[in-house]
């Protein structure tokens, strides 16, 4: 990891795995906010869900399709 990237999330007290999952989500092309909702969330996939969007699914169609059917966040 480049050291100012660590430096960073540090500083804003981000999880270094939430903050690499928003990464990758927001790359996929998922809104800030929505792929933020979905970084903090282990209750999904995110290995699935990119998986969809690379086969040409849009990404809020990816969610809602692996969205947990039930219970609370689960937190990364």
């Amino acid at each position: 990891m480049h050291r100012g990237k660590r430096t960073n999330l540090v500083s804003t007290g981000m999880d270094p795995v939430v903050a690499w999952r928003v990464r990758r989500l927001r790359e996929a092309g998922l809104a800030p906010v929505l792929a933020a909702e979905i970084a903090a969330d282990c209750g999904y996939d995110l290995h699935a869900l990119l998986e969809l969007v690379d086969r040409g699914c849009p990404a809020e169609l990816a969610v809602r399709i692996l969205a947990p059917l039930d219970g609370p966040v689960v937190p990364c």
